[in-house]
């Protein structure tokens, strides 16, 4: 391809009578490409493609999908467009995208700027870990999660990996198991764990560290540091890895998807994807997912901390609780009646207690979102004994079978919708019914001798 520059040149040799072989060896060009670009055949500036333009059957998805959200990762999409086919490098996508001006400007995005100046601040590896809570808009309906579900993302600002776990809630309980399951994906414990100013953790107006997550803390064996208030510069690490979370996994997750799917594609795309990230580091490239593992992680304890998981709940008219994407039996008798389902965080069981405290049922837990029916068989049988006598009590259903044609009034009532005299009753004939009616009674009989008697007088 020849520059401006270079057409310019090319064409004032040529028109001191030059050959398009010297031109080529002055110009350090070849012969073929200087004669396209004198006879008007090649524009200069502009390459010419080496094949066929593998981005063209795609243009109209990706214009599609930028309609659709104009805030749409090029690496999200190009994600997608591999899946689909393509099989060009990602820095072709985004020239293609450039080139045809697909992305629509955003002028509230563009008017609001960006900070002029950033902080650099030193991380050693193994020393902090980062968290954040995400709040997840409009989760699939299946999941019966309402407007919001929650992500708890840990970011390790050494090696910039990080991980994350969806859960039903940001109750204590739940970042504690959270915490742990982010732990465990990310291979171990670091010595800090940082935080903003969430109640979970510490009072917000002081930064002082509660006194029930301290025993959390003591467990792990970590130092818990708070960031000041209005400072999430400060763990500048999560916050981007819950941009990317919204970005390149929880923007394009089908509806219907459940939330066990949905961690597993999570946990897919860090590792396969976040994992792996180019970086650089005393001058040698290497990645997050290399620097990760070299790390120096303290071990993670077998089991969570013995949190204590609480969630209300309404008995079903089955007799069934449902919980975490599982359906527990309880006994008969409490249908449409609110229970709380009890774990304790490294435990194998649950307990549905009422309100008065009472267990009703202890069964051993199902993994989440598993779709286990978890039934004790003293439950089942009682529940059936309970039906069919409620069932005997009522007594025998009426038959759907037999045959009942309308009535006489039925018939009446629609002959007086059509407008028709209602057919006349049939008038009784009461010589048949006499002649019908004399066999019924007896005949009288007459007094034995009587005849013989009135012979003689005679």
């Amino acid at each position: 391809m020849l520059t401006q520059g270079e057409s310019v040149e090319a064409n004032a040799l040529r028109s001191r009578g030059w050959s398009v072989s010297a031109i080529a060896r002055h110009l350090k060009r070849d012969r073929k490409t200087v004669r396209g670009y004198l006879s008007g055949e090649r524009e200069p500036g502009k390459r010419r493609p080496a094949g066929p333009d593998r981005f063209e059957r795609f243009a109209a998805y990706c214009e599609i999908r930028f309609a659709g959200d104009p805030h749409l990762w090029a690496t999200a999409l190009f994600d997608e467009v591999t899946e689909l086919g393509y099989g060009g490098s990602y820095p072709s996508f985004t020239r293609a995208l450039r080139a045809r001006g697909l992305r629509p400007r955003c002028e509230d995005c563009a008017a609001a700027g960006v900070p002029g100046e950033f902080a650099v601040i030193g991380h050693p590896a193994g020393g902090e870990t980062q968290w954040d809570w995400v709040e997840l808009p409009d989760p699939p309906p299946s999941w019966g999660w309402g407007k919001h579900a929650h992500l708890l993302a840990g970011a390790l600002p050494h090696s910039g990996a990080w991980r994350g776990v969806l859960a039903e809630s940001e109750r204590q309980p739940y970042l504690v198991a959270s915490l742990h399951g982010v732990c465990e994906r990310l291979g171990g414990v670091t010595r800090d764990w940082r935080f903003d100013r969430m109640s979970t953790v510490c009072h917000p107006e002081s930064g002082d560290v509660t006194a029930s997550f301290a025993q959390v803390a003591k467990y792990y064996g970590v130092t818990v540091r708070v960031c000041p208030g209005f400072s999430g510069w400060r763990k500048g690490t999560v916050e981007k890895a819950n941009h990317s979370a919204a970005q390149r996994w929880w923007r394009t997750l089908p509806d219907d998807a459940t939330p066990a799917q949905a961690q597993a594609r999570l946990d897919r795309w860090c590792q396969a994807k976040g994992d792996a990230r180019r970086r650089v580091r005393d001058g040698e490239a290497t990645t997050v997912g290399a620097l990760l593992a070299a790390e120096p992680l303290a071990p993670l304890p077998a089991v969570p901390f013995p949190a204590v998981i609480e969630d209300a709940r309404v008995v079903s008219a089955q007799a069934l609780v449902s919980w975490h994407g599982n359906r527990y039996s309880v006994p008969p008798g409490h249908g449409g009646q609110q229970v709380t389902v009890r774990h304790r965080l490294g435990a194998a069981t649950l307990d549905v207690v009422t309100a008065a405290g009472t267990v009703l049922a202890r069964h051993r837990r199902a993994p989440d979102h598993a779709g286990a029916l978890v039934r004790d068989e003293g439950h089942v049988a009682d529940l059936e004994k309970k039906v069919m006598a409620a069932r005997a009590q009522r007594g025998r259903p009426c038959s759907r079978k037999e045959r009942r044609p309308p009535s006489a009034a039925a018939l009446a009532e629609a002959a007086a919708i059509r407008g028709q005299a209602a057919p006349a009753a049939p008038a009784a004939d009461f010589a048949a019914w006499a002649a019908a009616a004399r066999p019924l009674r007896p005949e009288p009989r007459e007094a034995p001798g009587a005849a013989g008697e009135e012979g003689d007088l005679a």
